[in-house]
């Protein structure tokens, strides 16, 4: 009996000791991160077959179990990726809010500050220093774009960055929990019991993982987990850490991508496959936003300079010249200079792949005024085996052809701004991106002979109309409006055009007359008569196939008498001229983008405002986010968080539990030593 008494009392004391050195691992931890609440299970020992039955032999501790539930866990996993995920996204696109609503460093200002420079010589073209703010205002307009611009770019080096950065440190954890799973293993192998501060540091590895990409683990037999990224893309299986790696997009060699590692080197993985987590964040900041708004940001620049170039080509200088003059060697009207659009051949491509080139479309005329068909999408062109392919990124819109001619042909119809050219065919196989704007904006330029000498601003118009000082009738003659090519269709100046019964004749042989846009006439003879209406508008359309379409337009109305005549000329000494310079200033409230749906100013506003609302709408979502983990957090906790509270009161339960036995252990060891007394005596 005093050997069951003393074996039941040890028996008790070992589990009261080992529930307070368990519940003081719980207080000691209950602010580290990932620990998770344990408990000393206890079990009592076998009975003793005795003629009163089954006597007790005490107590001892099963295991010590930890507080855990794989699909709570799972859910703080899943909330924390995706809130990491809208952090990120969050903070990289409120920068773009704050570069394009700065009310000073913005583009607004910049763009206004400019059309009234060109009004301002529009009003006075003679006057030199108002053509010298006009260049001016031009420069600080393209030193905005080109800001703008650069803070794009280093953004994407940021990117790339913060992309290399995450990737080493997925890789560190990737390592850390193959390790965990390889002691692990051999610790729960050799005791048969949960290594629970080992299984807790993982979970917490895991955790931490999910901050930086969506992960996904799976288990195995012997303890240890699996680690899955992207679409099933093995991170680390058992014992071994395979990791990720950065490399260089074969696309776009600017541009940092995530792959995985394998024996052949790196395999780039789908940018759609990096989802979640600050990398995540990052990678659709980059492909949703980023590329966006740096491209819009470029096709307003761009715009802007082919459409103002292009009615600036239909204009005359201080000095009388003009693209009718023959322009002296090296003249160029042009305000601003562009780049053509990117053109990027993958680095996988075949060998026998050539070189392809794209420019931008000459914008189109409509209602004296120019437009673009530029949009803010990239594109891919690519070889199959029955010809090649264009596909707009944005929407996977395809045009196919047998060649790029055909290509060009198809967008002809359907313009995208651009055109492409290729020096042989593409082979099956053979890729290429195109970005007609990304970079547009840090590119554009003030054409340095304007700026050497504002007195080339060709801001007057190159022909002057009138009417005979000897005519007897009520006829008058509009100013006249040049098209693109003008130089062809009246390139015979001067012409007088004479009024004979009904009809106008003595227009240049070989030129065709077109009246209100209808058929156009053939100039046989300069006896050759175009009937007359007052007021209709009368388009001289030069020789056919001229590159480009050349036109004059022009009205003659009233009542002229026969022999009346209506003189086109050179503009000679036309100082005080400002009829294009007019047009130019126009350009700014004109639909000259978009397929002339909106103006720069529109676009740039449309711009700010998507920016804006995504960034709105980001905050919205990364706070309900946010909620939705507190809340998980919080379901987790509740089972696995240390209650300093309840811990307390373990403490008291045990060391009573401690006492009783060690009061049972004195009481069984006093009896032994009576009947050892009682022995001796």
């Amino acid at each position: 009996m005093g050997s069951g008494i003393l074996g039941t009392g040890v028996s008790g004391l070992y589990a009261a000791q080992l529930g307070l050195q368990t519940t003081e691992h719980n207080i000691a931890n209950a602010n580290t991160p990932g620990f998770s609440r344990q408990r000393a299970i206890q079990g009592s020992n076998p009975g003793v077959v005795t003629g009163a039955g089954f006597l007790g032999q005490g107590t001892q501790v099963v295991t010590i179990e930890r507080q855990y539930n794989r699909f709570l866990a799972e859910q703080v996993d899943r909330a924390q990726s995706s809130a990491s995920e809208l952090d990120s996204y969050s903070a990289q696109i409120k920068q773009i809010d704050n570069l394009l609503a700065d009310a000073s460093a913005g583009l607004s200002p910049a763009l206004q500050d400019f059309f009234d420079s060109v009004q301002q010589v529009a009003a006075n073209p003679s006057h030199l220093p108002s053509r010298q703010a006009m260049i001016s205002t031009a420069q600080g307009l393209t030193a905005r774009y080109q800001s703008l611009g650069t803070q794009l770019a280093q953004m994407y080096e940021s990117i790339n960055g913060e992309i290399k950065q995450s990737v080493t440190t997925i890789n560190s954890y990737a390592e850390q929990i193959a390790g965990l799973n390889d002691r692990i293993g051999i610790a729960q192998a050799s005791t048969g019991q949960p290594a629970n501060d080992l299984l807790d540091s993982r979970d917490h590895l895991v955790a931490e993982l999910n901050k930086l990409i969506k992960a996904r683990t799976s288990s195995n037999s012997d303890g240890s987990i699996n680690v899955f990224v992207g679409s099933g893309q093995q991170l680390v299986v058992g014992s071994q850490s395979i990791g990720l790696a950065t490399t260089v997009s074969a696309s776009d060699p600017s541009r940092l991508v995530v792959g995985l590692k394998s024996g052949a080197g790196v395999q780039e993985m789908p940018e759609t496959l990096i989802n979640g987590g600050a990398l995540g964040g990052l990678v659709t900041f980059r492909r949703e936003s980023l590329d966006r708004v740096s491209s819009d940001l470029g096709r307003n620049a761009v715009s802007l300079a082919l459409t103002f170039n292009a009615q600036s080509a239909l204009g005359q200088d201080l000095l009388g010249q003009s693209l009718l003059s023959p322009p002296p060697s090296g003249f160029s009207p042009a305000m601003f200079s562009v780049t053509e659009p990117v053109v990027l051949a993958n680095a996988k491509n075949p060998a026998s792949s050539p070189t392809v080139s794209a420019a931008f479309v000459t914008p189109i005329p409509f209602g004296g005024n120019f437009y673009t068909d530029l949009g803010v999408s990239d594109y891919r062109l690519s070889g199959d085996a029955s010809g090649v392919v264009l596909t707009r990124l944005s929407d996977n819109k395809q045009w196919a052809g047998g060649d790029v001619g055909a290509i060009n042909t198809l967008l002809a119809s359907d313009p995208q701004g651009f055109t492409l050219s290729a020096s042989g065919s593409l082979p099956a196989g053979a890729s290429y991106l195109i970005q007609p704007t990304r970079d547009a904006a840090r590119k554009i330029t003030v054409n340095p002979a304007l700026v050497a000498d504002p007195r080339l601003i060709p801001a007057g118009g190159p022909v002057r109309t009138s009417a005979g000082t000897g005519n007897s009738g009520s006829g008058q003659i509009s100013a006249g409006a040049v098209g693109p090519g003008f130089p062809a269709a009246v390139g015979a100046l001067p012409i007088n055009l004479v009024y004979d019964s009904g009809q106008l004749r003595n227009f240049p042989v070989g030129a065709r007359v077109s009246i209100d846009g209808g058929p156009a006439q053939l100039i046989g003879a300069a006896t050759d008569g175009v009937a007359y209406t007052s007021g209709a508008s009368i388009i001289l359309l030069g020789p056919a196939n001229t590159t480009p379409p050349s036109s004059f337009s022009l009205t003659i109305s009233g009542r002229p008498n026969n022999g009346d005549t209506f003189q086109l000329v050179r503009n000679s000494g036309a100082t005080a001229d400002g009829r294009n310079a007019l047009a130019l200033g126009e350009l700014q409230t004109l639909d000259t983008m978009s397929g002339k749906t909106a103006s720069f100013q529109e676009a740039y506003t449309q711009l700010v405002s998507e920016s804006g609302n995504k960034t709105r709408q980001l905050q919205v979502i990364s706070e309900a986010q946010q909620a939705l983990l507190v809340q998980a957090q919080a379901s987790r906790d509740a089972l696995s968080g240390v209650n300093l509270d309840e811990e307390a009161a373990n403490l008291i339960r045990y060391q009573q539990a401690y006492q009783a036995s060690a009061k049972a252990l004195q009481i069984g060891a006093s009896l032994f030593d009576t009947i050892l007394q009682i022995a001796a005596g």
